[in-house]
């Protein structure tokens, strides 16, 4: 067990071995835990916190230091549906957030951020940044102007305009997306530290089937439910299996696809589909009951949905794309298929269907390496140290 700090005031040391710190973690959406980088916020700050830090959270949704909403003319509309909203920017607010902090982070490059840096910089306070928001992502749900020319290289370098240059320090949750950022014209130095997972999900115990055994096969696929998740594919290739009247298949999230996925499932497959959101609190009780997680997006920064299947003991089938970091997660070929390749899914989950043995048996290993490379305690470990060194650059 880590051992918890005192306070600041009496001179605590986190468990690090450093002074403990007063963090303050900036985001927009705080309180909603429908969208991944609300969870990897809230997980950062609850571990941050058992390490023997003070975290403030400012944001919607936060507790202590509450924002408004921004209403942004159809932008949030579009927004609410991937359960994201904006923060209406308060220097009174920051400045009570802010007094006595060591370090601010920025989650986003938005307005709320933005002006968040500015008033921590008037306060003589460091300032790092995180980079959890693909312009792909954007792109991909703005109908027309995906087909823009540029449009996502435009966005690259707005959001650095915006933020990412003012800062010396961000935090990137994979390599593809620091090489994007370099690529881009990024010049802070860029810590890679995944997101973690949280020591909630752990893995289920697996049964040991003989080769002869019939797998019922509960395929899972988590996400928002948006078009560069490309649940659709899923869905086809499902229907597509030799082995499709066994598969229970279920994809756990909310968004503006919904009503279309579910009626494109109940037309191609024999059994009835299980789409909608569940809770972040049920997910590890969830993802325990399912044999097979299949994550088909085409667009990730990380995925932190990946990370928890594989801690809960699943073997993931992951699409192969060039804007999608979640493929560094397979250890085998039978874990990947090429994007959008519904045919080529198909056989991959056929394959682990006729192989309950290796399924069991590579289910395990997953989880351990999991446990090894991924854990929210070693990220957060590498996330204060980031922060500790940005606290050293700005005393120079």
């Amino acid at each position: 067990m880590v051992p918890m700090a005192k306070n600041r005031e009496n001179g605590a040391v986190a468990a690090d071995g450093g002074r403990a710190l007063t963090i303050v973690l900036v985001m927009d959406t705080i309180g909603t835990q429908g969208n991944g980088t609300s969870n990897s916020a809230l997980q950062y700050a609850r571990e941050l916190e058992r390490q023997g830090h003070r975290v403030r959270l400012v944001g919607l949704g936060s507790e202590e230091y509450p924002a408004r909403e921004n209403h942004v003319p159809l932008v949030s509309w579009v927004a609410a549906k991937q359960h994201m909203q904006f923060a209406k920017p308060s220097d009174t607010l920051f400045r009570t957030a802010f007094q006595g902090a060591d370090v601010v982070h920025l989650y986003l490059p938005f307005a709320f951020g933005r002006r968040a840096w500015k008033v921590a910089r008037e306060m003589g306070i460091p300032v790092t940044a995180g980079f959890h928001l693909q312009p792909e992502n954007v792109s991909y749900n703005a109908g027309p102007i995906k087909a823009i020319p540029g449009v996502n290289d435009f966005m690259y370098l707005l959001f650095r305009h915006w933020l990412y240059r003012h800062v010396g320090h961000i935090h990137a949750p994979t390599e593809m997306i620091a090489e994007q950022l370099r690529a881009h014209g990024y010049k802070a130095k860029l810590h890679v530290i995944s997101n973690g997972y949280s020591p909630r999900f752990t893995p289920k115990s697996q049964r040991k089937p003989t080769d002869r055994e019939p797998l019922p096969l509960r395929v899972v696929a988590s996400g928002r439910l948006a078009r560069e998740k490309d649940h659709i594919t899923l869905i086809r290739a499902v229907a597509m299996c030799r082995h499709a009247e066994r598969i229970e298949l279920h994809i756990a999230g909310t968004g503006p696809r919904q009503r279309y996925l579910r009626r494109r499932a109940k037309r191609l497959l024999p059994r009835p589909a299980s789409i909608g959101f569940h809770r972040n609190a049920d997910m590890p009780a969830f993802l325990k009951s399912c044999d097979l997680f299949v994550h088909p997006s085409i667009v990730d920064i990380e995925s932190l949905s990946v990370i928890e299947g594989m801690a809960s003991g699943l073997v993931p089938v992951i699409a192969q794309s060039e804007l999608s970091a979640a493929s560094q997660f397979a250890l085998l070929d039978e874990s990947l298929f090429p994007a959008r390749d519904a045919a080529a899914l198909a056989e991959r989950i056929d394959w682990w269907l006729d192989h309950p043995r290796e399924l069991a048996e590579w289910g395990a290993r997953y989880a351990e390496h999991t446990r090894e490379h991924y854990s929210i305690e070693s990220c957060v470990r590498a996330f204060v140290a980031m922060e500790r060194e940005a606290i050293a650059d700005a005393a120079r």
